[in-house]
């Protein structure tokens, strides 16, 4: 392990603090860094087939050189299957190997299954130990930091869910060189976010500095990684129950979530559907007078600047959109609540933008 590239900073919530480790070589070393947190027994690895293929064999052998009881279960891969008959399987494997209240479930993989997993050890025996290893770039600045876990539901995303913190994360930067591409720009949208909501610096960073964080080189990746976290922690750290300031985060997302979940969660990654929200929010800040069109301008132009999408899809009806605006976890009083924002780096939420204004904004964008 290299820890001239490895940071470890304090995550507070609920009063209290975790650690997440970021830098290179972090998989073998999970065991040992678990034991050095206090964490002993037994473990359950929950992962998909195509992270386990690549670093389940690596985490096992760490995790039981370290004197851990290891077993694990296998989800398959993709947001279609966050859901609840995937949730039954870790809750039954837990059954079977015995999961006691200070056993670990260890989430390695994406999003997908950080959420998943981090459900199940919030609700198996009404809590066991979480530890998060992200595997995507959009789970180490996003899902694995502020304890929100969920599984889907028919009618829209993260529906079934709760707040639950994990004991420990650990974010190893050598796992991103095995993404590819697509994958890759995804978690950067989450990144982009974060510069544009509230850390300048970071936004400046990205403008100028895009060609060494597109060649993915460690330094540069260290740098807005740690950044997003940061600024994410220190959001989270002030709500962690998403009662005031944290809605923040949601810049982009009410608008995706319904994206993604309009075309069965098959068309669009996370981080896609949140590029087409942000610009969608940009334009919409402007149509509500909140901003100037530099800011519309400023946002199609750092997403483009990652190859984000900006555009709707053909096809896809704006008027099932705002429906599916409807199922949101953040609806208040039965109307969406959309993070606008009036400049780059300060975000705003609102509870009363009008249907009238959010229908031209997404046709102009290509739905029908």
């Amino acid at each position: 392990m290299n820890l001239a590239m490895v940071r470890r900073m304090e995550i507070t919530a609920d009063a209290e603090a975790y650690p997440l480790y970021l830098g290179s070589g972090l998989l073998a070393q999970a065991g040992a860094i678990l034991r050095e947190e206090g964490l002993a027994g037994k473990v359950l690895v929950v992962t998909n087939p195509t992270v386990g293929a690549l670093y389940l064999a690596v985490v096992v052998k760490g995790l039981e050189e370290a004197g851990f009881a290891v077993q694990t279960v296998t989800i398959p891969d993709g947001e279609a299957y966050k859901r609840l008959d995937q949730l039954t399987k870790v809750y039954d494997a837990a059954a079977v190997g015995c999961l006691e209240r200070d056993s670990v479930v260890l989430a390695l993989g994406g999003g997908v299954i950080g959420d998943l997993a981090g459900f199940a050890a919030a609700t198996y025996l009404r809590g066991v130990r979480l530890v998060q290893v992200p595997t995507s770039l959009l789970a180490q600045v996003d899902s694995s930091i502020g304890g929100k876990v969920a599984v889907n539901h028919r009618e829209g995303k993260n529906l079934i869910g709760s707040f639950y913190q994990p004991s420990v994360v650990l974010s190893d930067l050598e796992v991103l060189g095995t993404l590819n591409e697509r994958e890759f720009k995804t978690g950067l949208a989450e990144i982009i976010k974060a510069g544009l909501i509230g850390d300048c610096d970071l936004d400046a960073f990205l403008r100028t500095h895009s060609t060494v964080v597109r060649e993915r080189q460690p330094e540069a990746l260290l740098e807005i990684i740690a950044r997003a976290c940061a600024f994410k922690a220190q959001v989270v750290s002030e709500d962690v129950r998403e009662r005031g300031r944290r809605a923040i985060l949601n810049y982009g997302h009410t608008i995706g979530h319904a994206l993604e979940a309009e075309t069965g969660y098959a068309v669009y990654r996370h981080g896609e559907a949140v590029a087409i929200g942000m610009a969608a929010a940009a334009a919409i800040s402007v149509e509500m007078g909140l901003a100037t069109p530099d800011l519309n301008q400023a946002t199609i132009e750092i997403l483009q600047l990652y190859d984000l999408p900006t555009t709707i899809e053909e096809g896809i009806s704006a008027e099932q959109l705002v429906a599916r605006m409807a199922w949101d976890k953040k609806v208040k009083d039965g109307h969406p609540r959309l993070v606008l924002s009036p400049k780059i780096g300060d975000v705003v939420v609102k509870d009363d933008v009008p249907t009238e204004v959010i229908l031209p904004v997404l046709r102009r964008m290509g739905a029908v």
